[in-house]
């Protein structure tokens, strides 16, 4: 099986902004030595729990700590953003690291209604126009002239460069068709909703037409993963993110606690229950548990790649889950 890893720079516990980027580049080399395919960061706005807000200058920084893994963006939220920047930028991320570079993109705003509006300047934010948005950019991207009169008249730079590939993040399956059309990657986000319909996928690879960007279909499916030695040490790692969940889930958001913490903070028997059933979206055990879950879901749904995020508190156990599942499926 090919893993990747999805990181979005978590500020758990008496640590800083600045040590979870740091924490980032440090998982980067690690994946680089152990195999990983890719590593994506995430774009987040308008929170104190995650640090990465501006993936596309982490992964520059990543890129240059690095030699073989390929960096990107899961994703870039193209709301906020020109296509002729969006272009312009991953251009250069890949005239500095040639076939290296994914334009990892999303049509959610990676954030709350506050960040979305100032990231808007105070205008009314597009929501209605993300495939347009899409197809401009990847024209861009491959040199091409947009059809689009606002687009027409300029170019993106640098140009002749290596073209990134493209993916389409999605959680619903709306966009797997759309993903298909233009011949780029589906990114599956199965830990927003611990569900994935096998039919979707299968819309995307029918629907898939070779492109500049790809010469075949190609799924990755992103997981919410806690994996440790013993299935116990997975349980107490995995209970602080449960309990960021649940919080979400009631509209609330407060730090990422500590694993000590999270034993002692007062659950009420439904807030468990609610836990328990959360965690379809959350694989927690050993190593070899979390590996068989894997392997047979990607023998069930056919997806090429798994994408990993996980969240322990410690840095080197958070380190050890990559090392563990590399060792098990790599």
């Amino acid at each position: 099986m090919k893993l990747s890893v999805l990181d979005q720079a978590p500020v758990t516990h008496g640590n800083t902004a600045a040590d979870a980027l740091l924490k980032a580049e440090e998982l980067a080399i690690l994946a680089d030595e152990l195999g990983y395919v890719r590593m994506w960061m995430a774009e987040h706005h308008g929170t104190e729990n995650y640090a990465s807000s501006a993936p596309e200058i982490t992964i520059a920084h990543l890129a240059a700590k690095t030699k073989n893994i390929r960096l990107g963006t899961g994703g870039t939220m193209m709301m906020h953003y020109s296509p002729l920047k969006m272009a312009e930028v991953f251009k250069t991320l890949s005239a500095f690291a040639p076939g290296r570079i994914d334009f990892g993109v999303g049509r959610a705003p990676g954030g709350d209604h506050a960040s979305m509006f100032a990231l808007a300047q105070g205008n009314r934010p597009q929501l209605d126009n993300m495939y347009e948005k899409l197809d401009v950019s990847l024209q861009l991207l491959n040199d091409e002239v947009p059809q689009d009169e606002l687009y027409n008249k300029t170019i993106a730079t640098p140009s002749q460069i290596v073209v990134p590939e493209a993916w389409l993040l999605g959680s619903s399956g709306s966009s797997a068709v759309q993903a298909g059309r233009r011949g780029i990657g589906y990114s599956y986000a199965q830990f927003f909703t611990g569900y994935m319909d096998k039919g979707v996928l299968d819309q995307y690879r029918n629907s898939f037409v070779p492109s500049a960007f790809m010469e075949k279909s190609e799924i990755n499916v992103a997981y919410m993963v806690t994996a440790a030695e013993t299935t116990e040490e997975a349980e107490y790692e995995a209970l602080p993110q449960d309990i960021v969940r649940l919080w979400m889930s009631q509209g609330k958001m407060g730090p990422i606690l500590t694993p000590e913490e999270a034993q002692n903070f007062p659950l009420t028997e439904v807030d468990r229950m609610n836990i328990l059933e959360s965690r379809s979206q959350h694989i927690v055990g050993s190593a070899k548990e979390v590996a068989a879950e894997l392997t047979r879901q990607q023998e069930h749904y056919g997806f090429d790649e798994a994408m990993i995020c996980s969240i322990p508190h410690s840095q080197e156990k958070r380190l050890d889950t990559y090392r563990l599942l590399a060792k098990e499926l790599l």
